[in-house]
């Protein structure tokens, strides 16, 4: 693993730090593929304002990678995100212009995969903004919907 793959450095915050865990009745490959694929982030988005990958996204991330997204919080705009973190089957993350990063971890556990969703500021270049606005808390609550939708998703017969 590269040190671009790690996350989060021995200095972060954990105060800084918003996790969500859910066990998903799947294995971390499945979940792992719909997450590198930003055409599906929208299948789970529990905010309600992933809207859809832009056309130019890549089939699949990879460290490094580029992909915009068409979002909407009352008016639609675009974001472009970066892939910080990658470990295949394990952990994806991205990050944007705000610098803070949203992150996966996959865990194989009994019954299926522990998913843990991450809302991390310790980027931020805004990180006392978002806590004015109460992003943290507003992030929590839609990523438990997101971690729901997920367990929802893959409690389908025809995944």
């Amino acid at each position: 693993m590269t040190p671009a793959a790690t996350s989060p450095s021995p200095q972060s915050d954990p105060s800084k730090i918003v996790t969500v865990e859910r066990v998903v009745p799947s294995p971390p490959g499945a979940i792992f593929d719909l997450l590198a694929d930003p055409r599906r982030h929208n299948e789970i988005d529990g905010s309600g304002s992933v809207k859809g990958a832009q056309v130019d996204a890549p089939e699949r991330l990879s460290l490094g990678a580029q992909f915009g997204m068409n979002m909407r919080i009352g008016a639609a705009y675009k974001i472009d995100n970066t892939v910080v973190e990658f470990e295949e089957g394990r952990r994806i993350g991205w990050r944007h212009m705000g610098g803070h990063v949203w992150r996966y971890i996959l865990e194989p556990v009994a019954g299926g995969t522990k998913v843990t969703e991450q809302f991390d500021m310790n980027t931020s270049r805004s990180a006392l903004a978002l806590r004015l606005i109460r992003a943290p808390q507003r992030n929590k609550a839609a990523m438990e919907k997101t971690l729901d939708n997920l367990v929802r998703r893959f409690s389908e017969p025809s995944n």
